[in-house]
C-alpha cells in the first residue's frame, strides 16, 4: 500500500464526522475535513511516517506531493505539511526542496497551510542558504502572489538575535500599503517575533513607517503601554 493511501486509512479510523463540518467551517476551506484535530492529527503521522521511511530524497518529495495533489480531505494536506518536517528527512531539506515548497505555498493559499512552511522550512533553509535564499526572499516579496509575500515577510520569524533586519524590512515594505487582512497580519507578526529580542528597534521601526492599525497592534502586542509610541494617523 501505498505511503499516501496508508495516511488515508489511518486519517479515516481517526476521524471525527461530528467535529468535520465545525473544522471546516472555522477555516473556511472548501476542501472537506475528516474531523482529526491537530494533536492526535501530528501524532497519529509520526506513527505512520516511522514505520513508513522512504528511501531518498526524491521518493519523499514524490510522497509529499502525492499526499497533496490527491489530497480529497484537509487533513492529507496537513499529512503533506507534516511529512515535509519529520525527523527522518532532515537532511534532505536542501535547495532541491524550494519548488516543492513554493508550489505547496502558491497552490495551499491559506494561513493554515502557508505558516509552517514560511516559518519552519523555508526559514529553515534561509538560514542554512542565506547566499541562495535572500534573493529569493527579495523575490517573493515584491511578488504579486500574496503568499509568496507573506511566506519572505515570515520567513525569519524563528531567528531571533540571527534576525537579519535589513532582509525583514525589505520584505515587509512592498506589502506596507496592501490592505489585506493576511498582508497586514503577517506585518505585525514578524515584528512581534523580533521585538522579543530588539523591541527598541521595532517601537522604532513602527513609528517610523506608520503601520496599518492591524500590523501595529501585532507589532506591539507584547510590549508595555509606556514604551509603545502613540498610534499614528490611519492611512487612506
Amino acid at each position: 500500500m501505498s505511503l499516501r493511501k496508508t495516511v488515508r486509512a489511518a486519517l479515516e479510523e481517526a476521524a471525527d464526522p461530528a467535529k468535520a463540518t465545525g473544522m471546516q467551517a472555522y477555516m473556511k476551506s472548501d476542501m472537506p475535513f475528516l474531523g482529526v484535530q491537530a494533536a492526535p492529527r501530528r501524532a497519529l503521522l509520526r506513527k505512520v511516517f516511522a514505520e513508513h521511511p522512504l528511501p531518498d530524497a526524491p521518493a519523499w518529495r514524490r510522497a509529499v506531493m502525492e499526499l497533496w495533489h490527491e489530497a480529497e480531505y484537509r487533513e492529507e494536506r496537513y499529512a503533506a505539511v507534516d511529512l515535509t518536517g519529520h525527523r527522518l528527512y532532515r537532511a534532505h531539506q536542501t535547495l532541491y526542496t524550494v519548488p516543492m515548497y513554493e508550489e505547496m505555498i502558491v497552490t495551499g493559499a491559506w494561513w493554515d497551510l502557508v505558516d509552517e512552511l514560511a516559518t519552519h522550512r523555508v526559514g529553515g533553509l534561509l538560514a542554512a542558504f542565506p547566499d541562495s535564499m535572500r534573493p529569493l526572499m527579495l523575490e517573493w516579496a515584491g511578488d504579486s502572489d500574496l503568499w509568496r509575500r507573506r511566506t519572505a515577510i515570515l520567513s525569519q520569524n524563528r531567528f531571533k538575535e540571527r534576525t537579519d533586519t535589513a532582509l525583514l524590512y525589505a520584505c515587509i515594505e512592498p506589502s506596507l500599503s496592501d490592505n489585506d487582512f493576511f498582508a497586514r497580519k503577517a506585518i505585525g507578526w514578524a515584528l512581534r517575533e523580533y521585538a522579543k529580542v530588539n523591541p527598541g528597534e521595532v517601537i522604532r521601526y513602527v513609528r517610523a513607517k506608520g503601520l496599518s492599525g492591524l500590523s501595529r497592534r501585532e507589532a506591539l502586542k507584547n510590549l508595555s503601554g509606556s514604551t509603545a509610541p502613540p498610534a499614528p494617523p490611519a492611512p487612506a
